[in-house]
């Protein structure tokens, strides 16, 4: 008796721990997206807008990435690399269609702090070009690279430790002024540090605390050393960058193909500066040697690693932050979902495997993510195909861009970053909706710009936790017995048929960030039920389907073709800018649902704010003093 118990349990032990087929191939396909979207791509309707982007995306990818490895300090080559390993790596394991991952401006900002600290530029006149180093560089050049590649390894073995402890869901605490703030200082970091290329200057590596003051500082002191030459060209290329690429958004739906004024730029910058010896004549800096092809993979220097801890946190979370924000956006503006805590293994993945190449940190960039929009990606083709001919430039190209000048290379930089720097005007919105949101935004953007990104990143994220503690216990809320004796009233005035149209939600807690994603999940769980619930198989052809009909109405339409379905939420709790477009979000989703949603009892700052930030209805009122006085509008249009 005793053996049959053991082998009964023995065999309940093995059911519950032996994988089945079905589990395997259910985790492949979540930990590789790949796996699902590909099998069912449409290679006619999708090859075409997908092959378009990918060329216009390696466009940028190439400029940015000789760019942002200029950044990061070091060779430019090395930026090439970081345009092509990445892309593929994130295109596997990430979500986001069009998330165009690469070199980053602000990781390779960070990433040079720990350059210019373990190997400085004062020992770069005691190293000569070797052959036998890879690639043929120089031993300094080689260093400087080690310490990049250190900084992505470790950058994303942090960022795959915070997946494998499912800290994705973590990131409800970094809100929108947040991340705005943090990026638009860390874009004037990066301009400020181009303005010696601009300029023509001389300048020593200047950072740390305070850095951006002192930058300044030495160029108003040395003012008479900046290069006529190279102030005309970068001002020309400037000019050309900023109006070329005006046009090109002003008239993109009368074009199919934009003019890719980068390539262009770099292509006729670089022959001039050949014709004239530009190099020679007016001392301008070029760009230099690139070497061919891409080296033999090599593991990362495991003996520094404890020496860029600081620029690895940094890169990890500074660059999934703003990379998840762009992922977020494309997900909610081509209606599909993302899983926050796979991004962190898609982003830590593409920069540990990178990192064996030779490749800086990486993240998405906003403006070859918005390039994808606007050239009308579908997929992570895009990406793929632009590594194609990313491939062709370190192969073919890349040598011929010897005579490229630096100054050109800094307009190209500043230039990229008009989309962070144009958030100033975030500023506007947060003063009308929220002065709190406004103060944040300050706050973080002042200790960025005084400090660094990730130290502006983590005083943004305190200051936001520290004022939502603070909010919580004045917040006030409907109690269970008020709202019980409100549905009581509305049922001794109204008839039963109106109010089995009618869903009223009400919400007995604080609505701030910290509940936004479970409330939002929940509204729409409780839609797409009372849809299911309502709606006859038999019956749908009677109505629209989008219409939502009560169950006891036998699916007669009863004059209620618009959907005329009132769901009441009770908002008395204090908001921030989060909610409010929340709010419009939930607004406009339900519209599309053909549902309309009526807000009763809410604060004034939730109806400013949601008034501000979205475009309602203006025939129908959205907002109530009561839940009666909701319900007995739809009960007089029901019975008009």
């Amino acid at each position: 008796m005793t053996g049959a118990k053991k082998k009964k349990k023995s065999t309940l032990w093995g059911k519950m721990h032996t994988p089945q087929c079905e589990d395997i191939i259910q985790w492949c396909r979540r930990r590789l997206p790949i796996l699902d979207w590909a099998p069912h791509y449409n290679l006619k309707e999708n090859l075409l807008p997908d092959t378009v982007s990918g060329i216009m995306l390696a466009v940028q990818q190439v400029t940015q990435g000789l760019a942002f490895a200029v950044l990061s300090s070091v060779h430019p080559v090395f930026g090439l690399y970081g345009s092509l390993f990445p892309a593929i790596i994130y295109a596997i394991f990430g979500m986001g269609r069009h998330v165009a991952t690469g070199t980053f401006a602000l990781t390779s900002l960070i990433s040079a702090n720990a350059v210019e600290r373990i190997v400085p530029q004062n020992i770069q006149n005691l190293t000569t070009p070797s052959n036998t180093s890879v690639l043929g560089l120089s031993d300094f050049e080689m260093q400087r690279i080690h310490v990049a590649v250190a900084v992505s390894f470790l950058g994303g073995v942090i960022q795959v430790a915070m997946f494998v402890l499912q800290l994705g869901s973590a990131t409800f605490v970094v809100t929108e002024p947040v991340i705005s703030a943090m990026t638009t200082g860390a874009a004037t970091h990066v301009v400020t540090s181009q303005v010696k290329y601009l300029l023509g200057m001389k300048m020593p590596y200047i950072s740390g605390p305070l850095g951006f003051f002192y930058i300044y500082a030495y160029v108003f002191e040395n003012i008479k050393s900046v290069r006529l030459e190279a102030l005309l060209l970068s001002l020309l290329s400037i000019v050309v960058l900023v109006l070329v690429k005006e046009l090109n958004e002003q008239f993109k739906r009368k074009i199919k193909v934009v003019l890719p004024v980068d390539l262009v730029l770099i292509i006729a910058a670089s022959f001039a500066c050949y014709c004239t010896n530009m190099e020679n004549t007016y001392g301008l800096e070029v760009v230099g040697h690139i070497p061919q092809g891409i080296p033999s993979p090599r593991a990362p220097p495991m003996n520094i690693l404890s020496a860029v801890i600081t620029e690895a946190f940094g890169v990890a979370l500074v660059g999934y932050v703003a990379s998840l924000a762009l992922a977020q956006g494309s997900a909610k503006k081509f209606k599909y979902s993302i899983d926050d805590n796979q991004e962190f293994l898609a982003h830590g993945l593409s920069n540990i495997v990178s990192s064996f190449f030779f490749c800086i940190p990486s993240a998405a960039a906003m403006g070859r993510t918005a390039g994808l929009y606007s050239t009308g990606a579908k997929t992570q083709v895009a990406c793929l195909i632009s590594c194609i001919f990313v491939l062709i430039v370190i192969y073919a190209i890349g040598p011929l861009l010897y005579w490229l000048p630096m100054c050109v290379l800094a307009s190209i930089i500043v230039v990229g970053l008009k989309g962070m720097l144009i958030q100033f005007r975030d500023l506007k919105k947060y003063w009308n909706v929220d002065k709190i949101d406004w103060g944040i935004w300050v706050s973080t953007y002042v200790f960025t710009i005084c400090f660094a990104a990730n130290v502006g990143l983590l005083f943004g994220v305190v200051c936001t936790i520290a004022i939502v503690i603070g909010r919580f216990p004045r917040a006030m809320t409907l109690s269970i017995k008020n709202m019980k004796e409100m549905e009581f009233k509305v049922k001794t005035e109204m008839d039963s048929e109106t109010l089995q149209q009618v869903k009223i939600i009400s919400i007995n807690n604080p609505l701030v960030f910290l509940n936004a994603k479970k409330f939002y999940t929940d509204l729409m769980n409780i839609i797409q039920k009372e849809n299911a619930c309502n709606q006859p198989l038999d019956d749908i052809s009677k109505c629209e389907q989008n219409t939502l009909l009560n169950s006891l109405s036998n699916g007669n339409c009863n004059g209620y073709e618009n959907g005329d379905e009132g769901l009441k939420r009770d908002f008395s709790s204090v908001m921030n800018s989060s909610w409010n477009c929340l709010g419009v979000e939930v607004y406009m989703d339900c519209k599309g649902r053909s549902v309309d949603v009526l807000l009763a009892h809410c604060t004034a700052s939730l109806i400013k704010g949601m008034t501000y930030y979205g475009n309602l209805d203006s025939e129908k009122p959205v907002f109530f003093e009561s839940v009666s006085a909701a319900i007995s509008h739809i009960h007089s249009n029901k019975v008009s």
